[in-house]
Order: structure tokens, then C-alpha cells, then sequence
């Protein structure tokens, strides 16, 4: 069959979701609210919208993580595309999965434009709407490939942090203990990190010593990707 009309095609609703995954003490989260509209009114959902007719899906993300929560200019990609024919009961709709990374503590203050967002820990996600179950669990999938293959943790962590807080972030991402030692080793192997003079003195008599990103570095790091096996 030969195009000829684009009115004679079919029309579907393109949705962005974001999957924004938050770091802090108690270890890897993720931002849900609880939905206040029909169909699965009062479940819980990833943040999400609909792409408007002037935007790319960049733009669309980056517009709609700040129109519901006040988030802006923090670390963004895309992830997948979800479209499945049922996956809304409404409205054929096809999403686009955004996943985005924030240090919690930094940034918690922005996030009052909603009363219903709420942080979870991964294990304790409840059930959601329809097919957002899967995308966080590709969003699992892709951060655990990315933090073997590039440092993370510059969008996660606050600007200073222990090298225990650096461990525990990769034990939440990877959901497993990791020996000190040779996390330590490894972490600096990679020579990204600046070794600060300063103290934080809430862990312990002696306090353990912060550290830094060297940006520079860490940029490179991206850039050439390497092998973090743990």
C-alpha cells in the first residue's frame, strides 16, 4: 500500500515517562506519585505526560520532569520505547521511558509541586499502573550495564562524600555487598577522585575523609567507558 493521505493513517498518543532514581543515607530510590485520574486513579506511576506537537522527545522530558516537580538540569536518556497495543485501556499510547539520576539531598527541596510524590526504595516499589513495572525494571537493568562500564555517581552523590557513601551507592545499584578493600582499590585505580582534607566527623571518632570528583577526569572516563568489575 502506497502513502497518499497521512489523514487516512491511524493517530496515537505519544507518552514520556521518567524514572528518576534518587540517592541518600538509606541507600537508591525512586520518585513515584500516586495517580489522580482515571483509568487507576489513586495508584501509584511514574511521573509522566504527553509530547506536545512542537517538541522533540528531549524536550518534552526535560518539560515535563519540570512542570511536575520542579526538577531541572540534572542527568537525563532515554531508555525505551513501550508499545504494546493494550498497555493503556483509554487511549492507544506509546511511551518513551526517560530515566534520570539526582542526589536526593541536593535537590529534595525542588521536588513541592507535588503532594503525592513520594521516594521508594527499589525493594520496596509498590505495584504500578501499567506497564511502569517493566520500565523500572529496564531502568534497573540499564544503570546496573552502566555502572560497570562508567563511573556514576557524579549525579547521585553530593559534592563531597565518604568513600563508604561511594561503596554504598554501588551496593544499592548492584544489590549486593562488596568488599571494601577491593572496591577501594578499584575505585582508585581509575584516578577520578580528589582526596580532601576535610572530615566527616557523623561516622566516627575519627571521621572518615571526604572526597571529590576530579571532573576533568571523570568526563574523560565517560567519554572512553572502561571495565568496573566488582
Amino acid at each position: 500500500m502506497v502513502l497518499r493521505d497521512y489523514n487516512e493513517e491511524d493517530k496515537v498518543l505519544l507518552a514520556v515517562d521518567c524514572i528518576i532514581f534518587g540517592f541518600d543515607e538509606e541507600g537508591l530510590k525512586i520518585l513515584l506519585i500516586k495517580r489522580e485520574f482515571e483509568p487507576e486513579k489513586g495508584s501509584w506511576s511514574l511521573i509522566g505526560g504527553f509530547q506536545k506537537k512542537d517538541e522533540n522527545l528531549d524536550q518534552a522530558a526535560i518539560r515535563i520532569l519540570h512542570h511536575l516537580t520542579g526538577l531541572h538540569d540534572i542527568y537525563m536518556d532515554q531508555l525505551y520505547a513501550f508499545s504494546k497495543v493494550d498497555r493503556d485501556p483509554k487511549e492507544r499510547t506509546i511511551s518513551v521511558a526517560y530515566y534520570a539520576l539526582i542526589d536526593i539531598a541536593t535537590h529534595d527541596s525542588e521536588l513541592i509541586r507535588l503532594d503525592s510524590a513520594h521516594w521508594f526504595n527499589l525493594k520496596d516499589v509498590p505495584p504500578l499502573i501499567f506497564d511502569h513495572d517493566l520500565m523500572v525494571k529496564k531502568a534497573i537493568a540499564r544503570l546496573r550495564r552502566i555502572a560497570m562500564t562508567k563511573p556514576i555517581g557524579f549525579e547521585l552523590l553530593p559534592e563531597k562524600f565518604t568513600m563508604r557513601q561511594l561503596q554504598q551507592l554501588y551496593e544499592s545499584i548492584l544489590d549486593k555487598k562488596l568488599d571494601k578493600r577491593n572496591f577501594i582499590n578499584k575505585v582508585n585505580s581509575l584516578d577520578i577522585l580528589i582526596k580532601l582534607e576535610e572530615k566527616d566527623m557523623s561516622v566516627s571518632r575519627k571521621g572518615a575523609y571526604l572526597y571529590q570528583f576530579d571532573k576533568n577526569k571523570y568526563d574523560k572516563k565517560v567519554l572512553e567507558g572502561f571495565s568496573f568489575k566488582l
